[in-house]
């Protein structure tokens, strides 16, 4: 998941993560990951904020509605992803977390939502993070647990995936950068219409698995996990 070509590969298109994102719904209770991830933002009153790894721009256009006196600033190593995060009306570029284009003490917040387990060196990542943070700003991160969607998965004949930079090891990883770690918890659900739609998001994963998931009837739920790290 964390090579260069492999995330490349992954994201030169925003039809893999477009299959992955229609899925997914909140907890039972209605609380929302990327909600409250926004809210925390907010609440830190920021005058510049960056997010890295912003995708197709959805979160950034979020950010710029819900903070209009701050300065936002979305970065990907896709192209096409800061194209689509452009035309919403949000300042992006493309950059590579590990060598971030900006000078020391940048940004009040730091974002990155559900991408740390791609970058190659994530100490380093996490280095730059440090870095274009300015003293006591904040850092925001939202990454999957390793049994999220893993019952699809072991249905369809593989197993769970564990990553660099879950809910399971991301604070021991944020510890070795950050003095002050909180966290989150999210029992988020993957709510698939159909069984066409099940089989469209392991595809999506373009991980070369044969995946073998057997046949259901109408809908299907599967439980996801998902962890927001507030950090400084």
């Amino acid at each position: 998941m964390n090579t260069q070509e492999s995330v490349r590969a992954q994201y030169a298109r925003e039809g893999n993560l477009t299959t992955r994102r229609s899925v997914w719904q909140p907890t039972a209770d209605g609380r929302d990951p990327a909600t409250e991830a926004a809210r925390t933002i907010a609440e830190a009153r920021p005058r510049r904020v960056l997010e890295v790894g912003c995708g197709t721009g959805a979160f950034a256009e979020r950010l710029v509605a819900e903070n209009p006196d701050a300065e936002i600033v979305a970065t990907d190593q896709s192209e096409r992803f800061v194209e689509l995060t452009a035309a919403r009306g949000v300042e992006a570029r493309v950059a590579d977390l590990q060598d971030l284009p900006f000078p020391d003490d940048s940004f009040d917040v730091v974002a990155a939502m559900w991408m740390l387990y791609h970058v190659p060196d994530l100490d380093r990542g996490l280095a730059e993070v440090r870095r274009v943070l300015r003293p006591g700003g904040l850092f925001v991160a939202v990454t999957n647990g390793d049994e999220h969607t893993a019952g699809l998965r072991r249905e369809a004949g593989g197993e769970a995936m564990v990553t660099q930079f879950s809910s399971e090891n991301g604070e021991q990883s944020l510890r070795r950068h950050f003095d002050q770690v909180t966290r989150e918890e999210f029992a988020t659900r993957a709510v698939f219409p159909d069984h066409a739609a099940a089989e469209a998001y392991l595809a999506s994963m373009q991980d070369g698995f044969d995946w073998r998931l057997p046949h259901f009837e109408g809908s299907k739920e599967y439980a996801g996990h998902v962890t927001l790290f507030a950090v400084s």
